[in-house]
């Protein structure tokens, strides 16, 4: 039964259709082929809407709204030139600009499409025009804002911790050593790239020039401390915490930048309601579809087909690197979330591998593979945003993953990278 249902969903996505479309006709199907016809729909509806009753969830469409907010208004070009003031100046200084803007950005946002947007509108055309290819450039923004994953907030993080009843604080908190672990990666590689291509360097910014761009961008730089330090202190829960960031938005924007004005208030909100329905549905929908596959005892038989029970802890994160990566090419990442988390489920129990780190390490799969060609959505957000055809906008790519994949090696082998900070701030 799951290879037809796969079937018919990857059949559908070729098709064109959007990821909810062949998620609803591949659950209904299945539902069907269990049940013997549509009598007993019910059951699937409640399946569904246990799915999206969880509390946590509600983090996610003020995340959304907060990001909307910051990305029309002024905090992303302010934190983007507070970093280029202190090193745009160093030989591939504005790519490394670029994935530090990046990486700011995703702490405050939490979404990588709104990273995107907010980092590479204003960037990209600089970078070309300091002598950057296009490719390393569109490469270099559609990986870079994936760390957004990790950094807190992380709508990925949230969706985990719901389906896999994980602290989403002790997420959010394990998110931050690799994600600045790959931030010094691709700074690495981008100083590589400038000294091998020979890239020019911009002008050096002045003291009281840097000074003038640190106080502008003072007040951005409060939301990742309002995040972490609020969870960290026991202030707030992740979903307060998101609600407070909202209302800091609204502020920030609104009032004291006045970048915004109340009318506009209505675009943002309907925009954050459009994305929101899209993925509460698509949340919905994977919560009846895993209840499906888990009735049918797909994941034990998946498990057992692969050698997976049978593992040690390293065998078991190799194989979950791998499912979350592969599925990721070609599936919306909360798809591959809520499907495949129940699967590895019992495999993770049994060799009592820690659920944070596991957390972290799925995570960092669906970032890869959300930039991986041929269907990963950031691409084709790219795409939509700088009118590149494809082909160019994946052509940087390669440098990137592997940096990426290495990153996932090294947090395997070395699992405190993700739990250094999370053993800190909540002691056993």
């Amino acid at each position: 039964m799951a290879t037809l249902l796969m079937a018919i969903m990857i059949i559908l996505l070729l098709l064109g259709f959007p990821m909810m479309i062949p998620l609803i006709v591949a659950s209904v199907v299945g539902f069907v082929m269990m049940f013997d016809g549509f009598g007993q729909m019910g059951t699937f509806v409640q399946q569904m809407m246990a799915g999206i009753r969880p509390a946590s969830l509600i983090a996610v469409p003020m995340f959304i709204l907060a990001a909307d907010i910051m990305t029309r208004g002024q905090s992303a070009d302010r934190l983007i030139n507070m970093v280029m003031a202190f090193i745009g100046h160093i030989k591939g200084g504005l790519a490394i600009s670029t994935a530090t803007s990046c990486t700011l950005f995703g702490a405050v946002s939490g979404s990588t499409q709104a990273t995107v947007v907010a980092v590479g509108s204003p960037l990209r055309p600089k970078m070309l025009k300091a002598g950057y290819s296009d490719s390393f450039t569109l490469a270099l923004i559609i990986n870079a804002s994936d760390i957004a994953f990790l950094i807190p907030p992380s709508i990925g993080m949230i969706i985990y911790g719901v389906v896999s009843k994980t602290s989403i604080a002790e997420l959010f908190i394990a998110g931050i050593g690799p994600g600045l672990l790959i931030l010094v990666m691709f700074s690495l590689y981008c100083l590589y790239y400038a000294h091998k291509n020979n890239v020019p360097t911009e002008p050096k910014a002045s003291w009281p020039e840097r000074l003038t761009a640190s106080r502008r961008a003072l007040w951005p730089l409060f939301f990742p401390v309002i995040i972490v330090g609020g969870i960290y202190g026991g202030i707030f829960s992740p979903t307060e915490a998101a609600a407070v960031c909202v209302l800091y938005a609204f502020l920030l924007e609104f009032v004291v930048f006045r970048s915004l004005k109340l009318p506009q208030l209505y675009q943002i909100a309907k925009s954050t309601g459009m994305i929101t329905a899209v993925v509460f549905i698509l949340v919905a929908v994977g919560n009846g579809f895993s209840w499906i596959l888990s009735f049918a005892q797909v994941p034990q038989a998946i498990l057992e087909s692969v050698g997976v029970n049978d593992a040690g802890p390293i065998g078991v994160m190799v194989a979950i690197s791998i499912a979350f990566f592969i599925a990721c090419m070609f599936v919306d990442p909360i798809v591959v979330i809520l499907v495949l988390t129940p699967i590895f489920a019992p495999a993770i129990a049994a060799t009592g591998l820690d659920p944070v780190l596991v957390g972290v390490l799925i995570t960092l799969q669906v970032a890869i593979g959300s930039a991986t060609p041929p269907f990963g959505c950031d691409i084709f957000t790219a795409i939509a945003i700088f009118k590149r055809p494809y082909m160019e906008v994946i052509r940087g790519t390669p440098p990137f993953i592997f940096m990426l994949v290495v990153a996932a090696g090294l947090i395997i082998t070395f699992p405190q990278i993700a739990l250094f900070l999370r053993d800190l701030a909540f002691p056993d």
